[in-house]
């Protein structure tokens, strides 16, 4: 039975690590980005709004869309984007093909600074992801 329980343990421990070193990067970037007025969920939606074309080939995402990539509920992702719009750096629109859509669009004030903070999310990935204990 201590065999089983020793790969299990270590199956364990590995998750933990994981969970840890998300935690700790997850602050980091949350520390660097402050002084921009950014969170680290911030940058995630700006950065996946900036990336590329969304499903259907346009620049702007759904709202489903943005939930599927990004770790939040639906209701916090709605306050995120609703701060957001409020800073100017996204906008918002009902969906032409489907009325009950919405649309997230990055404004050019948006797509400014997420060009000025995208090197210092990076180096902080950079940094917390390859260092070791």
């Amino acid at each position: 039975m201590a065999a089983k329980k020793q790969p299990e343990q270590a199956l364990v421990e590995q998750w933990r690590d994981i969970l840890a070193l998300h935690a700790r990067t997850q602050c980091e970037v949350d520390r660097a980005l402050h002084g921009h007025g950014l969170c680290a969920s911030d940058f995630e939606v700006l950065d996946l709004l900036a990336e590329g074309a969304a499903a259907d080939g346009g620049s702007a995402y759904r709202v489903q869309e943005i939930s599927d990539r990004v770790h939040l509920s639906q209701s916090a992702l709605s306050r995120l984007i609703g701060r957001l719009e409020k800073d100017g750096l996204v906008e918002r629109a009902m969906c032409p093909e489907d009325r009950r859509g919405v649309r997230v669009v990055l404004t050019a004030k948006g797509r400014a600074l997420h060009g000025e903070v995208r090197p210092v999310q990076r180096a902080v990935l950079a940094r917390m992801l390859t260092e070791t204990d």
